[in-house]
């Protein structure tokens, strides 16, 4: 019989992605945002992605320096979906062909 514990969380973290997004969205729809707000809303997502991201600065896992090291540059050229996905490509082939 199949697991399905995965499923499961999956499914419970999407639920709970979709209920902060619509709470914040009714909560806030009729308020008046100043810029401040705005800029703290618009920084918001990058400072989860480096909170991910940090671990990886300390590993010691050449794999997953190196694929860091590939990613900034690329950030540096690039907008930010195709550095996400050349990101999980890069760090994929260089786990693969490297020793941890």
């Amino acid at each position: 019989m199949m697991d399905i514990t995965p499923l499961v969380t999956i499914l419970g973290m999407a639920v709970v992605t979709y209920l902060t997004r619509i709470l914040g969205f009714l909560l806030l729809r009729k308020r008046a945002m100043g810029p401040q707000f705005t800029q703290v809303l618009e920084a918001a997502p990058g400072c989860v992605l480096i909170a991910v991201i940090a671990p990886k600065f300390v590993s010691g896992h050449p794999a997953d320096l190196i694929a860091l090291g590939l990613t900034v540059f690329a950030a540096t050229r690039y907008s930010f979906f195709p550095v996400v996905v050349f990101a999980i490509v890069v760090t994929a082939a260089l786990r693969t062909a490297l020793p941890s």
